[in-house]
């Protein structure tokens, strides 16, 4: 069995803490749940923002981690389901919507879709 790993989690909405012991070459979602830990996901295929965790101290590895861009894991952001611990962690539980708007905002952020007119008459 590979190295464990002790990875303390804030659950900022059900305002609860948490401490599991992963191993590094399985997922913390998958193994804080079959240590009776309930904690918010939807996917678990890397592919959406319901798990996400802003990591307060240690690393993880997180390859499939599609729903989070390069520039939000470099300012500490990860998603559970499907991140490696690679040392002892602290992380918090994040909001959703807000991990959201910061992932994909500046996609959906322009405002109201005009229908009806043209492009060149708008």
């Amino acid at each position: 069995m590979s190295k464990l790993h002790k990875i303390k989690i804030h659950y900022r909405q059900a305002g609860t803490v948490h401490t599991v012991e992963v191993p590094e070459d399985r997922y913390i979602l998958q193994w804080a749940e079959q240590q009776g830990v309930e904690l918010p996901f939807a996917c678990r295929n890397g592919a959406c923002t319901t798990c996400a965790v802003r990591i307060l101290s240690g690393e993880v590895y997180q390859p499939e981690a599609m729903g989070l861009s390069p520039k939000l894991k470099e300012q500490g952001y990860a998603l559970l389901c499907v991140s490696y611990p690679r040392s002892d962690l602290e992380v918090e539980t994040q909001d959703e919507d807000e991990v959201y708007e910061m992932q994909f905002g500046r996609y959906f952020g322009k405002g109201k879709v005009k229908f009806g007119l043209p492009l060149d008459e708008e």
